[in-house]
């Protein structure tokens, strides 16, 4: 249709199970969302299952599917989508490695973000594990944001020691869980767990992590290596659907399949990924991009958080703030416009109760031009179960949103 635009909002993480501290309900039941219940209302409400059973849940995979490519077919792993997002050029044989600053205590993880441990500390982390390998040409190491980093190995002679069949798991899915049968392995792990056993020995070394612990804040143990892969190849939104689009987003694998599809990347600041994000200039960021793009797309990680930390009032919280400070102003923003669609949809259930992602359909609301309302009144999992609109696997979802 001429001139439409499109608005995606992602919800991280926000599919979910009853809660008894909730009185029997899911955060999307129990919060108040009456903007997302009004894209329900005049729209339609469906599921869509974005991670196939064979594929470990994250957001690399479900968002890949959500922005309608199937990632049995395009997936390679989480870190090369984060090289991208950092513009770190990967050749045909080179491999990056998606590096957490973690904390162990007596063999369980104790914490897979360290804490949420500051940026400039982690700076001064990878900065000292890379003058440890400085003799090692292979490895490279990259500081992100807080405990996220990446290790890339640069192939000398067109071959690396990993595979598909490499095996590692995240760090977010074993909190306070021994460690040792989560170790890597498989083809090139001894090399992964190489790099994890000689962080033990330079992190102590570091003054401002030491700082940490006088403080009474954990220190970075020493480095969680997992979701290797190599450079992707995936054909650019516009010339598959026609199409322009920008995303919003604090998390890296976001922006990294954003610059892979040819969008434009808005950093916004305030933009943390985690529960104090600024929701309000998200939401003034992606009204104010509708005015150069057909689609704004705008992820918010700080659901995700909250299952994360088991923390159901939070979860709430998170999905209040969305709804309020970017769904109602985003949707006032398209209607603006005239022809146009939104859509409001996780990329993956996070529970509260595992702490940690998990496959399964996810519930979404759709509404907008030539979108006839079919009688729902509430965007929440028992909706969507109800529903006869329904996409496995998810990444039809995005083909039916456009057309």
């Amino acid at each position: 249709m001429a001139g439409m635009k499109y608005a995606l909002i992602i919800p991280d993480g926000a599919a979910d199970e009853p809660q008894d501290v909730l009185s029997g309900r899911t955060p999307l039941q129990a919060a108040s969302i009456p903007n997302m219940d009004r894209v329900a209302r005049t729209g339609v409400v469906g599921r869509a299952d974005h991670v196939p059973r064979s594929m470990p849940p994250g957001s690399d995979v479900g968002t890949m599917s959500l922005f309608g490519y199937d990632p049995l077919r395009y997936h390679t792993g989480r870190a090369p989508l984060e090289a991208a997002a950092q513009g770190i050029p990967l050749g045909p044989a080179d491999w990056a490695i998606r590096c957490n600053l973690v904390t162990i205590e007596q063999g369980v993880m104790r914490s897979f973000t360290a804490e949420q441990i500051p940026t400039e500390v982690g700076r001064e982390l990878m900065a000292a594990l890379g003058r440890e390998f400085a003799q090692e040409e292979c490895w490279e190491f990259h500081a992100g944001v807080s405990y996220r980093n990446l290790v890339i190995y640069r192939s000398r002679d067109g071959e690396a020691p990993f595979d598909s069949t490499t095996v590692t798991v995240p760090p977010h899915d074993i909190t306070d869980q021994p460690i040792a049968e989560h170790l890597p392995h498989g083809p090139g792990a001894d090399l992964l767990r190489m790099i994890m056993d000689r962080s033990r020995q330079v992190f102590p070394e570091v003054a401002a992590n030491r700082a940490r612990s006088q403080q009474g804040l954990l220190p970075a143990t020493q480095v969680w290596l997992w979701g290797l892969g190599r450079r992707p190849n995936m054909e650019p939104f516009k010339n598959r659907f026609g199409v322009s689009g920008a995303v919003i987003t604090a998390v890296d694998l976001l922006r990294g399949i954003g610059r892979l599809l040819g969008w434009e990347v808005i950093d916004v600041p305030g933009a943390t990924g985690y529960l104090d994000t600024d929701y309000e200039a998200k939401g003034r960021a992606a009204v104010e991009a509708l005015n150069r793009v057909d689609m704004i797309v705008v992820h918010v990680e700080a659901t995700d958080e909250a299952s994360h930390e088991g923390d159901a009032h939070a979860k709430v919280e998170a999905l209040e703030r969305i709804d309020q400070a970017i769904v109602g102003p985003v949707h006032q923003a398209l209607t603006q416009h005239g022809n146009y669609r939104m859509l409001v949809c996780p990329d993956h259930p996070t529970f509260l109760r595992t702490r940690t992602h998990s496959h399964g359909f996810v519930p979404f609301a759709l509404c907008g031009s030539d979108v006839s309302p079919d009688g729902f009144d509430r965007y929440d999992e028992a909706s969507a179960e109800q529903s006869p609109l329904a996409f496995q696997p998810g990444c039809g979802l995005m083909p039916y949103f456009l057309t």
